[in-house]
């Protein structure tokens, strides 16, 4: 029998959307009190992150565990890969040529001479520290509980692909491991689900930081830069993932829809990361395989950022032209390469929007990196659309990838986008606990 529906005020996404409501006006009208909520977000975040690594571990482990055939897990992962390099390389053009269209930084005639570096000091050093090299060994964990301990979404998901193809290639006498890690996952995942109760006073505490410290009058100075910013991120989704969305049979708008619950704490949190574990959860309920759930998002979280790349070379080409600076269309073409490796090379570090910008202004010896002071004010405000617009890109992929694999469930995706409630059997496959 159909569950009987939740009263309105019951839905998470409802909790969390008056949540940032509440946070935005007590942080412009009570910018000090709003300011000290800061901790709220940050606690929850930690919350989020201290349960992200089992649910990647298990999900990856009894995913690849239950294929028969191994090959599979590289085939998954190459075409994801393929899938990632695209579109981000894509979101990268994408914002050079809004930024030559658009010019949101032209006459603005500021003296990079005039800029107070020490505010980015501390991203330029990050940036200084990440490599593609020090990224890809950085992959390999110290010990096998070392990535566990960290956090290292990375290093977990390369412990879970090895440890998950041992266990599929022992057979038999890796049935009881795997039926540990399914009846673990359920608790896990029930984890979750009491976690997410307080996304809401998360999403309250992190908007009324936001709006108390930097307050929504810093927006005035840099319209332009944010409201481009924005309007490509949405044109980007719309347009370029809402017609391969279509390609493949699904709509962006009910994908968006099915997602708003997660869309809205990622807003609140300006975080994507504290929706990592319902993202899972949601697209393995909207009928895609475990297995390449596993991978597909994970990855994705680190290669996979289309709102980030879009805003680098946006945000590159406005301190450009606010600093008088006229690139030509080969320093542009150099500022694309650099920009496609130091996206990689910054993968999966905190504040990676900020710090892989840095991090190509560096090696671009056109554009001053001085000139990050002049965001700097408003990055708070447009890491909220990055994340939202990685997070809509990882959804798609997820989902793209799971068809090219003709893995994915088609009725249960339209069910899911659809709104309809799991069928008892298939809740009883995946092991997922209701929302």
């Amino acid at each position: 029998m159909p569950e009987a529906a939740k009263p309105w005020y019951r839905h998470l996404y409802v909790q969390v959307l008056f949540a940032i409501a509440a946070g935005v006006l007590l942080g412009h009208f009570y910018p000090t009190v709003g300011a000290s909520l800061k901790p709220l977000g940050d606690a929850f975040i930690k919350l989020v992150k201290m349960i992200i690594a089992p649910v990647i571990f298990l999900t990856i482990v009894t995913g690849i565990s239950g294929m028969r055939d191994l090959g599979s897990v590289g085939r998954v992962a190459g075409k994801a890969f393929v899938y990632f390099l695209f579109f981000s390389t894509l979101a990268l053009i994408v914002g050079l040529i809004v930024g030559n269209i658009i010019q949101p930084g032209a006459g603005l005639n500021i003296d990079p001479a005039s800029l107070d570096t020490k505010a980015v000091a501390e991203y330029v050093e990050k940036a200084h520290d990440t490599s593609i090299v020090g990224f890809l060994t950085g992959v390999i964990p110290n010990t096998l509980v070392s990535a566990f301990v960290e956090g290292n979404i990375l290093q977990v998901l390369f412990i879970a692909i090895l440890f998950g193809i041992s266990l599929a290639m022992i057979g038999d006498r890796g049935k009881p491991v795997v039926s540990f890690f399914n009846d673990l996952s359920v608790a896990v995942f029930k984890m979750v689900a009491i976690l997410m109760k307080a996304a809401p006073i998360g999403a309250f505490g992190a908007m009324a930081f936001t709006i108390g410290k930097y307050g929504v009058g810093t927006l005035a100075n840099l319209a332009m830069l944010v409201g481009t910013f924005y309007l490509t991120s949405a044109l980007f989704v719309v347009v370029i993932l809402g017609g391969v969305a279509r390609a493949c049979g699904f709509s962006i708008f009910r994908l968006i829809a099915y997602l708003k619950a997660e869309l809205l704490l990622v807003l609140g949190t300006s975080s994507s990361e504290s929706a990592l574990p319902a993202l899972i959860e949601k697209m393995e309920r909207a009928g895609c395989p475990k297995s390449i759930v596993g991978l597909v998002v994970p990855a994705g979280y680190s290669f996979n950022l289309d709102g980030t790349n879009i805003y680098m070379t946006l945000a590159t080409l406005f301190i450009a032209q606010a600093t008088g600076i006229d690139l030509s269309w080969s320093q542009q073409a150099l500022l694309l390469a650099v920009a496609m490796l130091s996206s990689k090379g910054a993968a999966g570090v905190t504040g990676a929007g900020f710090i892989t910008l840095a991090a190509t202004l560096s090696i671009v010896p056109s554009v001053p990196v001085a000139g990050m002071a002049l965001i700097l004010g408003v990055d708070r405000f447009m890491s909220e659309c990055r994340s939202l617009t990685n997070f809509i890109g990882n959804a798609v992929a997820t989902v793209v990838v799971s068809r090219w694999e003709n893995a994915l469930d088609v009725e249960q995706l339209d069910r899911a986008m659809r709104g309809q409630s799991l069928r008892v059997d298939q809740m009883e496959a995946t092991a997922i606990p209701a929302e």
